[in-house]
Formats: C-alpha cells, structure tokens, sequence
C-alpha cells in the first residue's frame, strides 16, 4: 500500500503566499487602469505647464499737448512722451524720436522733401516694412486719406514677433512725405508687449488723424501747447 505524499506546513505555507502576492499584484494594476494615478499626492498631479504670467502694468491716463516745432507738420503726442531731435550721425532735419520713457518705446519719424522723388520714398518704405516679414505672421495696411488736409499714407500693422509692430507713412503727394516705425527696448515677444501695443497704437493713430501739414507762410513755433484731455 502506497503512503500519501503529504505538503509540510512551510509548502502549504508558501502557495498561499504566493497566490496573495499574485493577487495583489493584479488589484495593484487593476487601479492604476482605473485611476488616473498611482501612487501620487495632489502635486504630482499638478505637473503639467502653466501659462507665462505678466505682471499688469499701471498705464498713463490719456492726455494730449499739440507739437508744433520749427517742421512744416504739427500734431498731438501724449504728455507721458518725450520729443527729442534724432542724433545719429546720419540724421536730417526734423528727423525726431518720440520717447515714451515709462513704457520704453520709442516712435522714429524721418522727414523728408520729396522734391518729385515719392516713388522713390514709397519703395524705400515697402522695403523697410518687408525686412519684418521674416518674423512676421502677417501685414495688414491701413489706408490714411484726409483731402480737406492733403494728409495721404498707409499704415503698417505687422503681427507676430517682429521689432516693430506699427509703421505708416504719411504724404501731401507733392512737397512732403514722412515715415513712422514704433520700436520697443525689448526682445520682440507678442505676448509679453501686447498691453502695452495696444495702448501705444491709439497714440499713434491719434496723432496721425490729429496731422496737419503746415502752410508756407505759417509762422514755426517752437512751444508745445496743452490741448483738451481725450
């Protein structure tokens, strides 16, 4: 008669371990299907990347003097912005820099007598606006056309991150033609300089509807005047 094989405790003992541990292993997978972590804290679940924040900036109230400086134009610029005559080596009468110190910008206008030479100013501006296109997402051009003034151009609205983000021209067709490129002290970044864009870019259509070009025997000043708050 043959004798039965019989498990010592320490066999029994181990299957049942074993057979636990597989087990728990397959709940341990089974949640990690079913929930949307393992193992994690509420950090964890946080990691993905947040959107860049700005800081708000604290913008000047809006308020105009009239420019009317020793050039055959006159407009309005902000109280918050500085006229300065253009000291490069290579600048012309009534080049000027308009500085906008808190917002650190700055608006280069050149001047020029076109002396029947407006093509050539007309090229030489589409090419200067054609250098951003690299950077740029996009140009809109916005017609300027004031008979009652003589007050005729296009403006430049260039998108994406290109240096300057607003160029126009302006012309009588016949004795004058000046150009406008806004410029910030900054890396060309849209959204970081966008508040700060769109606050500029109402200046500078303000001042473009507020141009006059000034008659022969109109009498130069060189006193900005206080006009009306906007």
């Amino acid at each position: 008669m043959k004798k039965k094989n019989r498990l010592s405790w320490y066999q029994v003992f181990g299957i049942k371990f074993q057979a636990v541990t597989i087990i728990g292993c397959l709940l341990f997978l089974i949640s990690c299907v079913l929930l949307p972590s393992c193992g994690g804290n509420d950090d964890d679940e946080t990691i993905a990347p947040k959107p860049r924040a700005y800081f708000r900036l604290s913008l000047p109230e809006k308020k105009y003097v009239s420019y009317n400086a020793a050039c055959p134009f006159s407009f309005e610029i902000p109280t918050y912005s500085q006229m300065e005559n253009d000291k490069s080596y290579r600048a012309e009468p009534c080049w000027l820099n308009l500085q906008f110190p808190s917002l650190n910008g700055t608006l280069h206008l050149t001047y020029h007598e076109v002396n029947g030479d407006i093509n050539g100013y007309l090229e030489q501006t589409n090419e200067l606006v054609s250098k951003h296109q690299i950077k740029a997402s996009g140009i809109e051009e916005k017609l300027v056309s004031r008979d009652s003034s003589k007050v005729y151009g296009l403006i430049y609205e260039i998108g994406g991150n290109a240096a300057s983000s607003i160029q126009f021209f302006l012309t009588d067709s016949t004795k004058h033609f000046i150009r406008g490129a806004m410029y910030f002290n900054v890396a060309p970044n849209t959204d970081s300089i966008a508040p700060v864009l769109d606050f500029v870019r109402k200046d500078i259509y303000h001042m473009i509807e507020t141009f006059e070009w000034k008659k022969e025997t109109q009498e130069l000043s060189t006193t900005p005047k206080t006009v009306h708050k906007k």
